[in-house]
């Protein structure tokens, strides 16, 4: 090997310095493309001035949140058809944090608390429908605060649950046969009939058809199978229902159905061939084990998902869209999401978006066109449902990582500004998820914490608990001021 002289080291260090220090002078924060590819450079300013990683403070925030899961009655699988009861804790004004309610915000929601307070009273079952991406994803967020709600305001059950559950969750077991197809408004397969249902997803086992040519060619049987069982490990209220309802539309051929309560048959129907929306309850006597569901049919229908609930109270359910910016939801067909709502008694619909379109936001206007989508979002869910009242929980902090340090994404807290603003225009409450969490750079110390995760996006379990928590003192604080003007 040849040496190489001190000399000439000290040249070539010389001679590296002085290429490089005209680009670490000149070279934009941005940094530069050549041939398509994007290139960043260490800054002059970055150079004489490093970023030093922040350490937000939030033990403030966090150790005032009380997580834990006041439950003062044995809970009971026996129906009699009162499976549903509250437990009934006063209201506490105790939020650190608000519910942004505009004039037309306060009259739905105060409306909504009218229904929430009275429903197990008389005996009816009224729904909380939680859309959101990833971040309530396996019932996170959403799970925690069904819980809360249930014990305080009575309902059982995990609510309604998707056909093809792909995500891991804590709140029920499922499986199916491997003929099932998935389809989705957000990503992956479309229907061409967009008849998803409330969850935004459906499931078949053949390919959809739309003509009656190509329904003439399907004469082949099939037969495919759906499981579902409670899960040990759910939260008490969402472990345990007694009303099971199998949710489906678009059956255009005969279609028989059988159903198995750990491997004996219970039950046997046909579905009703007239392509509208359709369910099929059963009631037990105590909480079922396992069921399946076994379908047979030339032409498989949309399968939209099953309720698992109890006989009356409040049923939160947990609509997880994995990369979804929440502006999809004009892509479901409308009459058959109306006729839903309508069905399940839909009181409150949470969105919880924002979080997949921050990283792409490129400039202001970016962000105020996709609040003008979102707008638009909130305005169709008010023709959908005119009765129920609508909360948006903006997204939290997130960081990305850039100069050697996490930091929030630049136009985040412009991101929050304008779907609060789009929130009012649409006569939506809103929840400042971001705020709450400690505002600009504040996820580092979650991380820290162990209250999210290495991606610096999404919540652990114990964050979640803590973010859902502050949500739901913001909630409780709205209906305690309510409670008090209706003395």
């Amino acid at each position: 090997m040849k040496a190489f002289k001190v000399r000439q080291i000290i040249i070539f260090i010389f001679a590296v310095l002085l290429v490089l220090t005209p680009i670490v002078m000149f070279i934009s924060e941005d940094g530069f493309s050549i041939g398509g590819f994007k290139f960043n450079f260490l800054t002059w300013e970055r150079f004489m001035n490093p970023k030093h990683q922040e350490k937000k403070d939030i033990s403030a925030i966090v150790t005032k949140v009380d997580t834990a899961e006041v439950s003062l009655k044995k809970h009971t699988n026996n129906s009699n058809g009162q499976l549903g009861a509250p437990e009934g804790f006063d209201f506490q004004d105790k939020g650190t944090t608000t519910l942004y309610l505009g004039d037309g915000a306060k009259i739905n929601l105060y409306q909504f608390f009218t229904e929430l307070t009275t429903a197990s009273s008389q005996g009816k079952k009224i729904h909380i429908v939680h859309y959101g991406d990833s971040q309530i994803e396996g019932d996170r967020m959403t799970g925690y605060i069904r819980q809360r709600i249930q014990i305080q305001f009575g309902g059982y059950g995990p609510g309604i649950i998707p056909a093809m559950n792909v995500y891991n969750t804590i709140s029920f077991k499922q499986s199916y046969s491997p003929n099932f197809k998935r389809y989705t408004c957000f990503g992956g397969s479309k229907l061409k009939s967009k008849k998803y249902g409330i969850m935004a997803t459906s499931a078949r086992f053949t390919d959809e058809v739309t003509d009656s040519i190509s329904a003439a060619k399907m004469t082949s049987l099939k037969e495919a199978w759906i499981e579902i069982e409670p899960s040990s490990n759910a939260k008490s209220r969402a472990k345990t229902y007694n009303n099971v309802a199998l949710l489906y539309n678009s059956c255009i051929a005969p279609c028989g159905l059988k159903v198995y309560k750990n491997g004996i048959l219970i039950h046997e129907d046909s579905l009703i061939t007239d392509g509208k929306y359709h369910k099929i309850t059963l009631s037990f006597e105590s909480c079922p084990e396992k069921l399946k569901y076994v379908f047979s049919s030339t032409i498989s229908p949309n399968i939209c998902g099953f309720s698992l609930e109890g006989d009356y109270g409040i049923q939160v359910d947990n609509v997880a869209m994995r990369g979804c910016s929440g502006t999809v939801f004009e892509s479901i067909h409308q009459g058959s999401l109306a006729e839903m709502y309508k069905d399940f008694n839909t009181e409150l619909i949470i969105l919880q978006f924002g979080g997949n379109s921050v990283p792409y936001f490129k400039d202001s206007s970016a962000v105020r066109g996709y609040a003008a989508r979102f707008q638009a979002q909130l305005q169709a869910f008010q023709r959908l449902r005119p009765t129920a009242a609508i909360l948006v929980i903006g997204p939290s902090d997130m960081s990305r990582y850039k100069g050697g340090i996490y930091e929030t994404y630049p136009y985040l807290p412009y991101c929050v500004e304008q779907m609060r603003k789009a929130a009012d225009n649409a006569d939506a409450g809103y929840w400042d998820l971001y705020g709450a969490m400690g505002g600009i750079n504040s996820m580092p110390a979650w991380v820290e914490k162990g209250l999210a995760g290495k991606d610096y996006i999404h919540f652990t379990p114990n964050g979640s608990s803590i973010a859902s928590q502050l949500f739901y003192d913001a909630f409780e604080t709205e209906l305690a001021r309510w409670k008090q003007k209706t003395k």
